[in-house]
């Protein structure tokens, strides 16, 4: 069985091998039709499935587009070169600045935010339900949430938290303006400036911005773009460097898209727990799957006993983060 399906693999792989060919020396030029899937089946002697395999791969290298009712055509987007822009920046903050900027969004999708283009989003939708969660809130929401977050909110994410095995309640759980906020609250509260964090290479921008402003060095451990961090990497530098914490994207990580491992994840959560280091985990794209289940978190594989006293150990907790969290609501309330 297995041979079979390895020779189907290597028979539509040659067809679209010997179409791209074609398309290459303008053999087939942009807005040719190709031959019919059928075709293909009674030339090359395939079934239909391998022939449509092999359009599949050529569709996904750019080189041809479906249209309906009538085909595949030789598309003109794969000889499309985009104009490249001498950079006006000079150093790294200009740059994640200019990507920023309105200007960069003109005729371009921009891949460098972790943010779904508008297109995908039900925006009515999610309109609506925020004027309806205003109309609920105590004085139109003009009024001061508690520390901690607004707690039906809190609420709704531990209810929430049981699809990833977190078991979590709303007392267990802080509410921030966004993801980094959240993990600057949590290096506040675990660093000091000169401390050293490992970070996977390469990592979101913004938690490299934050590390410099907060004074903490940057040690980057090697990832590998299906399974995340290395783990033989994260075993040397945990035994021979004092590290204050680690921050990992351990689902779907930014700009990899890694995904961690069962067996890793638990792995990390062993080592880490054996030296002291503490996990900031950013789950901000594990509800992104594709397949059966969600992947689950560190978090998950740290509800234990032993892991909870390990908590104790390292002083990490919900409270201790909303001690960080008090002077800077106080510096918005001074603000506005």
């Amino acid at each position: 069985m297995k041979q079979k399906t390895k020779n189907r693999e290597f028979i539509y792989l040659k067809i679209a091998a010997s179409l791209e060919q074609q398309i290459q020396s303008d053999t087939l030029k942009v807005g040719d039709k190709l031959p019919s899937i059928r075709m293909i089946c009674r030339q090359h002697g395939v079934s239909m499935s391998t022939a449509q395999f092999a359009y599949y791969e050529l569709e996904a290298r750019s080189l041809i587009e479906p249209r309906p009712q009538s085909g595949y055509y030789v598309s003109n987007s794969f000889r499309k070169k985009l104009a490249m822009h001498k950079p006006a920046a000079k150093t790294v903050t200009d740059i994640i600045e200019n990507t920023f900027h309105p200007a960069s969004e003109n005729n371009f999708t921009v891949f460098s935010r972790g943010v779904p283009a508008m297109a995908l989003l039900p925006v009515s939708k999610l309109n609506k339900c925020a004027m309806q969660a205003v109309r609920s809130l105590p004085g139109g929401g003009t009024t001061y949430e508690p520390l901690q977050g607004n707690q039906k909110l809190r609420t709704q994410i531990a209810k929430w938290s049981f699809n990833w095995k977190g078991n979590l309640s709303e007392k267990d759980i802080l509410t921030t303006a966004g993801c980094m906020s959240a993990v600057s609250y949590c290096l506040m509260t675990l660093t000091k400036r000169g401390d050293t964090i490992a970070v996977e290479s390469p990592c979101f921008y913004g938690i490299l911005q934050l590390a410099q402003s907060l004074g903490l060095k940057i040690l980057e451990l090697p990832t590998n773009p299906q399974t995340g961090v290395d783990m033989e990497s994260l075993k040397r530098i945990v035994q021979k460097t004092k590290l204050a914490a680690c921050i990992f994207v351990s689902n779907f990580n930014n700009p990899f898209g890694s995904l961690m491992p069962e067996e890793h994840k638990k792995e990390a959560v062993k080592l880490l727990g054996k030296y002291n280091i503490p996990l900031i985990e950013d789950d901000i794209y594990g509800d992104l799957y594709f397949g059966d289940k969600r992947p689950t978190c560190c978090k998950s594989k740290l509800i234990t006993p032993k892991n909870r006293n390990r908590f104790a150990e390292i002083g990490f907790g919900v409270q201790d983060v909303v001690t960080q969290k008090l002077p800077h609501c106080a510096m918005e309330a001074v603000g506005s």
